[in-house]
């Protein structure tokens, strides 16, 4: 598949605010993307501005605070996708097709099932969330994120493991937790997780390098099949140097952080 035959659906509704960056940061690596409501896919919409999952190639929550994060972050977004197209979404994700969710977008996967997704491709009911940041307030500042996947994760294929990532952080509900009390462990032995939150040189983090206290310092992971990825941290907002924090201490090149997560989906489906 050619990158300008790449049909990307960035799904939203009110509160979402970041679906604009979510497309453009596609569009940068040579991708379509298109915003479409939910209601485009559920048949709630004129019939011209009528929409298919099947079409796309590619699928994309992004960050914000869908219906007000009322009940639980993502909750009701999650709600409304499994109850009118859960079984489409679900067929997506059977098929290998990626899903990226990011920020709010993270949190509504988790809801949906989609995460961690240990025995099931969509969970009956979610397996853990994402909960207050510990510091009690909303963080917003740059964060450092190492690769720990060890080559499961498509949206890190062209990552090297270990290598790190500044990539900004804004959220008040990114604390990863589960009841199940081996859940870090299972992440560990299925390689679902992907990106951990570190220091600048590469240490375990602490506050406020780890923004909310998530257990193993997790700041993201992905499905046991590896095409479903979700994360805290906004890759989308670095594509470019300039919206680095320090863009104007000696950078070497133009291109951001979060390019090589977006990059990594591209050359998967080219090859596919």
């Amino acid at each position: 598949m050619k990158a300008e035959d790449v049909k990307v659906c960035v799904i939203r509704i009110e509160g979402t605010n970041c679906e604009d960056e979510m497309a453009e940061a596609f569009r940068m690596v040579g991708a379509q993307a298109e915003k479409v409501h939910l209601k485009q896919l559920t048949g709630q919409a004129p019939a011209d501005m009528r929409r298919c999952l099947e079409d796309y190639d590619v699928l994309a929550f992004p960050g914000g605070f869908s219906a007000g994060d009322y009940v639980r972050a993502g909750a009701i977004f999650a709600a409304r996708i499994k109850s009118a197209i859960g079984g489409d979404v679900k067929r997506f994700v059977e098929s290998g097709k990626p899903v990226l969710g990011v920020c709010n977008g993270f949190q509504i996967l988790v809801e949906m099932g989609l995460l961690p997704a240990f025995d099931k491709v969509m969970a009956d009911e979610p397996e853990a969330v994402l909960f207050n940041n510990l510091s009690g307030r909303f963080e917003c500042r740059p964060t450092v994120l190492r690769n720990d996947n060890k080559g499961k994760c498509l949206f890190t294929s062209s990552v090297p493991e270990k290598k790190l990532l500044m990539i900004p952080s804004a959220h008040g509900e990114g604390n990863l937790m589960s009841m199940d009390p081996d859940f870090v462990q299972k992440l560990e032995d299925n390689d679902q997780i992907v990106f951990r939150y570190v220091r600048p040189d590469g240490s375990a983090a602490d506050y406020p390098w780890n923004p909310n206290g998530s257990p193993s310092d997790i700041a993201g992971i992905c499905n046991p099949a590896g095409n479903v990825l979700g994360m805290m941290p906004h890759p989308e907002r670095v594509m470019t140097r300039f919206t680095h924090p320090d863009w104007t201490r000696g950078y070497t090149t133009e291109e951001g952080d979060g390019r090589c997560v977006f990059e990594s989906v591209m050359r998967y489906l080219e090859k596919h």
